[in-house]
């Protein structure tokens, strides 16, 4: 006998339905909500990300490559001598024409009296020439006379031997007075020639003589000048090595002076970004000495000639081996505020980071005027000559004849 299994048509909600016909959890709505919450925060992200670039970064080049140069100003001594003072010392500030080291300025007292003397004697001397000329002058007119008046004896004795009331013998001699007396009016001329060849043209203080005794004169006066080594720039002393008792000859460094309020910043850009740079766009700095508090002011002021490679001691020689290429940075020169510098000074060499705004377009890569007056210029030492000269006046006019114009 077979028993049949009836399935059980009336079975309840205990039965199991498939996968595919379970009720959604509601865990799965979160992580849709979350996966939305996500994916809009990296649209608005993309989109800021986007307006950014349009609006601000493409129009930025910037680097943490640069650093803070200036004029570093060598002291040296322009003659030789003993150090026997030094007034300024590492970090003072100096205006220029200050005296920074005193050499000993005997030695140099001795040689202006010598030339002093030179000068004034070598003045009376040409003098002397003046005179020399005037009596040779006077000398000529003397002998033009007595050519004159032996020339008339001439001619009277001559008529006078024809009827023998003058002896031939006595002719002869009266025509001996007359060629003497035309040599020496020769040589009288002569002597007036070479008297004014020595001051044609010239006053006391114009001849040759006087100016090559005013010129040691003038030297030896720069030279006990020089021993007072003075600053040529205004700035702070750097570098001091110069010690007392030291025998410096010309051209030893002694110290530096760094004028601080002149500093520039050399920015090391890849050559990738130099493409919109221009001069005159203008650079936002700050330094890791001042940090975000302080921001710098500057312009693009000039594009470096070349890489830093290709001014080395030792330059690449990519062609004769193996090579690999590397982007190379040009240093890019960017002026600083002075204003600025002077509230937050700037030592030499300090990190930099430097933003270029390149939105403007309108000015040059390379500069197109040529400079008409120098870069950098420094009267401290023109008072020297000045003050020379002035010696040289007293020293020929104390020698001249009053009321005498040299």
């Amino acid at each position: 006998m077979t028993t049949e299994t009836t399935p059980n048509s009336s079975a309840g909600p205990a039965a199991t339905l498939p996968p595919s016909q379970s009720p959604a959890t509601p865990g799965n709505g979160k992580r849709r909500r979350a996966l939305l919450v996500v994916l809009a925060v990296l649209v608005i992200a993309g989109i800021a990300w986007l307006a950014y670039y349009l609006l601000v970064a493409r129009w930025r080049q910037d680097t943490d490559d640069a650093y803070v140069q200036g004029n570093i100003v060598s002291i040296t001594p322009q003659t030789m001598g003993t150090v026997v003072a030094i007034n300024a010392d590492d970090g003072m500030r100096v205006k220029a024409g200050q005296v920074l080291v005193q050499l000993d300025p005997n030695d140099a007292k001795v040689a202006l009296a010598q030339a002093e003397a030179n000068l004034a004697a070598t003045v009376r001397q040409v003098r002397g020439l003046y005179s020399s000329a005037d009596s040779a002058q006077a000398d000529i007119a003397a002998r033009e006379v007595a050519l004159q008046q032996a020339r008339a004896d001439v001619a009277r004795r001559r008529d006078l031997v024809a009827s023998g009331a003058v002896s031939p013998e006595e002719l002869a001699h009266a025509q001996a007075q007359l060629q003497a007396a035309e040599a020496a009016l020769s040589a009288a001329r002569g002597q007036l020639s070479r008297s004014r060849a020595l001051v044609d043209a010239t006053t006391v203080a114009s001849q040759p003589q006087v100016q090559a005794a005013a010129a040691q004169l003038r030297q030896a006066y720069l030279n006990l000048q020089r021993a007072a080594i003075v600053a040529p720039v205004d700035g702070f002393v750097a570098k001091r090595s110069v010690q007392l008792g030291q025998r410096v000859q010309p051209g030893t460094p002694l110290m530096t002076v760094v004028p601080l309020d002149e500093v520039w910043v050399d920015a090391n850009f890849k050559e990738t970004q130099l493409h919109d740079m221009r001069l005159g766009q203008p650079v936002t700095l700050t330094a890791d000495m001042y940090g975000d508090a302080v921001e710098f002011k500057g312009r693009l002021a000039s594009l470096g000639m070349g890489t830093g490679s290709a001014f080395a001691l030792l330059p690449a020689q990519n062609a004769s081996g193996n090579w690999i290429k590397i982007v190379q940075r040009i240093p890019v020169r960017v002026e600083l505020d002075r204003e600025q510098l002077r509230q937050h000074p700037l030592r030499l060499g300090m990190s930099m980071n430097v933003i270029v705004d390149v939105h403007d377009q309108g000015g040059p890569v390379l500069p197109a005027t040529v400079a008409d007056k120098p870069v950098l210029t420094t009267d401290a030492y023109g008072r020297q000559l000045h003050e020379a000269d002035a010696l040289i006046d007293a020293v020929i006019a104390r020698n001249l004849p009053q009321g005498h114009a040299s």
